[in-house]
């Protein structure tokens, strides 16, 4: 789904005819309820109000006409003029999919930074600059292979200062959380240093008594 799209479209105003309430711009579900055939759209504009008189009237027609407990919404297409009435089997149906404009607003400012933070990795060792490779290791939403190659980078940089957010991460994917533990190793080990056992400080490598905590190594 495009963001930008996203983001316009549901900040448009459209009303009901039946009850005058700004319709909820929602993502349609994978198929047609109907029959089946698809939207045409992967969003649309439909209304939520439980007291819209489409809404409430609806019941009463389908459960004579039919015999099934079913209602009907006022929905619209985008860049349509005129809505249609819909079927729904719940009073809770859509408002799930409802599109959050603000939500919406900071996933695409995270994929804008993925994005960029990707682009620099291509000079991030040369610039010794390590935001670019940390925030991707740390963003478990990144792409797998950028995340991966970021963490290989980690120890091109050989900065320590990248241990302590690493440490302090809840790694959802098993193979990252492997290669970012690997590069903190191997960071210590190129500097000459090791954590404290105790209080996880870091410290030299040679190092018999912690200096943060004072117990013996």
């Amino acid at each position: 789904m495009d963001i930008e799209r996203c983001i316009k479209l549901a900040s448009e105003e459209h009303y009901c005819p039946h009850c005058q309430q700004r319709l909820s711009c929602c993502e349609a579900p994978p198929f047609h309820v109907g029959d089946g055939l698809g939207w045409g759209s992967d969003i649309f504009f439909i209304c939520l109000n439980d007291e819209c008189s489409l809404f409430t009237k609806s019941w009463d027609e389908f459960e004579e006409r039919y015999g099934h407990s079913a209602s009907c919404r006022y929905m619209l297409l985008p860049g349509e003029k005129k809505g249609s009435p819909m079927m729904v089997g719940s009073t809770i149906a859509f408002t799930g999919s409802i599109i959050d404009v603000e939500t919406l607003t900071k996933q695409g400012q995270r994929y804008e930074c993925q994005k960029k933070y990707t682009e620099q990795l291509e000079t991030c060792v040369a610039e010794n600059n390590l935001q670019p490779a940390l925030c991707l290791v740390i963003d478990d939403l990144a792409d797998l292979d950028a995340r991966k190659r970021a963490c290989d980078l980690l120890v091109d940089i050989n900065s320590l200062d990248c241990i302590d957010p690493i440490r302090n991460h809840k790694f959802i994917h098993g193979e990252i959380r492997m290669k970012a533990e690997m590069a903190v190793k191997q960071l210590l080990s190129n500097n000459h240093k090791q954590e404290c056992p105790f209080c996880m400080e870091i410290i030299k490598s040679q190092a018999k008594i912690c200096m943060h905590c004072g117990k013996d190594i």
